[in-house]
């Protein structure tokens, strides 16, 4: 029997999550996992010692090492044959961003709903949202609410932020693909398109 996967740890969640060459379309894409991307930001950018990256990531050196390099073949893949690079999935934990605001405490049994919101209606610009509404919601009705603001957080930021708000879905109108990534690695659903009172979206989702 094979040993399980043991997950990693990323401490950010990618903003961007897919890179393509503008002088040619790329019919061929390459999917990087989010583990991956880690040890290139936290190797590469971070410039960490493998030891180091381990440690956060909280696996094994030698782990870091194939992982590392896993991530730079793909890299160069891209870049040599010009295809489009996508980044998602993996087996990952995340380290949810820090909210400077109080947040309502969250029943046991309860779904957090997320509206992205602006003045009673769902906000149609999920990365350029200032404000979410949330719900808390139990045995089919609205159990309780609360306005909070972004923070300055955006696009696919967005998804780490509800995530440490305890979001379990997400309401929204119009979204882009990599803030979509971002939520689905986050396990947030996505309920998108959607339109009008944002009291009245939320309601019906928790019915």
């Amino acid at each position: 029997m094979p040993r399980p996967v043991r997950c990693r740890k990323i401490g950010r969640l990618p903003v961007y999550r897919s890179f393509s060459p503008d002088d040619t379309a790329a019919d061929e894409s390459v999917r990087m996992t989010v583990d991956e991307f880690e040890t290139l930001r936290l190797l590469d950018d971070e410039g960490l010692t493998q030891e180091a990256c381990a440690a956060r990531m909280n696996i094994a050196r030698t782990t870091v090492t194939a992982i590392y390099e896993s991530a730079r073949k793909k890299v160069a893949e891209v870049l040599v044959h010009g295809k489009r690079l996508l980044i998602m999935g993996g087996c990952c934990t995340y380290e949810p961003v820090g909210i400077r605001q109080e947040i309502m405490e969250k029943g046991s049994a309860a779904m957090r709903i997320a509206v992205a919101y602006e003045n009673g209606e769902v906000f149609q610009h999920f990365g350029h949202t200032g404000q979410f509404k949330l719900y808390d919601a139990e045995d089919g009705r609205i159990t309780g609410e609360q306005v909070i603001n972004t923070e300055g957080y955006g696009h696919g930021a967005l998804a780490g932020f509800l995530q440490a708000a305890g979001a379990d879905a997400l309401i929204c109108g119009g979204i882009g693909m990599g803030a979509r990534m971002a939520l689905a690695d986050a396990g947030i659903r996505l309920y998108a398109g959607v339109q009008g009172p944002a009291d009245a979206a939320a309601k019906a989702l928790a019915e």
